[in-house]
């Protein structure tokens, strides 16, 4: 079978709509194709993709059974690249120079770390005022949304393609990226058996490692309501499954 799986299948938002609002549908769906690739590709590297993501990782997951560094989401390097890009157009500097983390569930809760943001090594704190930041972070929880709402009749899909494809190629290259995915956790952050944004090493043993951040406590309460969202997420699908 292949060596990497990416799952896109799955019903997209439509304008008004949250990603939760696609669970039960999608849940359906990702159980037809974790059925699948169990069958047919048991070694494979899985990068899910469907909404909502964090919760249909989970799933597929425990359908298939598959260790947890052969699953993970793609989340982190979606918003994370919003989030560079809406720092990038504030100071009218290249992307390319703007590093940044965005930790937890991929939707509203999701949190940016300005803290962690520089550009070109300088802290994004020493460049831009607090109410700037706040609107950049607003704007990246929001992004899916506003694309949605731009485009009537669907969600985004060059930027989730692209951000697959990082994943992906550094799996079957080795290359020891380190990418915010959605990972399972083992008592990372102090969480246990859930998916959720985190940074990660992405090389040939698949999601390698986690990343652990010393957050502050407003940071960590952020990351715990996330969590939540995640967690009511959870349960619906493991009514289902």
């Amino acid at each position: 079978g292949s060596d990497v799986v990416i799952v896109t299948a799955g019903v997209p938002r439509k304008p008004g709509m949250s990603r939760d609002d696609l669970l039960d549908v999608n849940v359906k769906i990702i159980t037809d194709v974790a059925n699948q690739v169990r069958e047919r590709c048991p070694g494979a590297f899985c990068i899910i993709i469907t909404n909502p993501l964090d919760s249909m990782v989970y799933g597929f997951r425990k359908i298939t059974g598959f260790p947890k560094n052969m699953v993970c989401g793609m989340a982190g390097v979606l918003d994370t690249s919003r989030f560079r890009s809406f720092v990038s157009m504030e100071l009218d500097v290249s992307v390319e120079d703007v590093a940044a983390t965005v930790l937890g569930g991929h939707g509203p809760t999701m949190v940016p770390l300005p803290r962690l943001c520089t550009v070109g090594g300088i802290p994004l704190t020493e460049l831009l005022p607090q109410e700037k930041i706040d609107a950049i972070v607003a704007r990246t929880r929001e992004a899916g949304t506003e694309i949605v709402k731009l485009l009537g009749n669907g969600s985004a899909f060059f930027s989730p393609a692209v951000s697959s494809i990082a994943m992906a190629e550094s799996y079957l290259k080795d290359k020891k990226r380190v990418l915010p995915c959605a990972a399972y956790l083992e008592g990372e952050y102090d969480i246990n058996g859930y998916y959720l944004g985190v940074p990660v090493i992405i090389g040939a043993g698949g999601v390698e490692k986690v990343i652990e951040v010393k957050l502050t406590g407003e940071e960590r309460a952020l990351l715990d309501n996330s969590l939540n969202a995640v967690k009511k997420a959870v349960e619906e699908v493991d009514k289902r499954i």
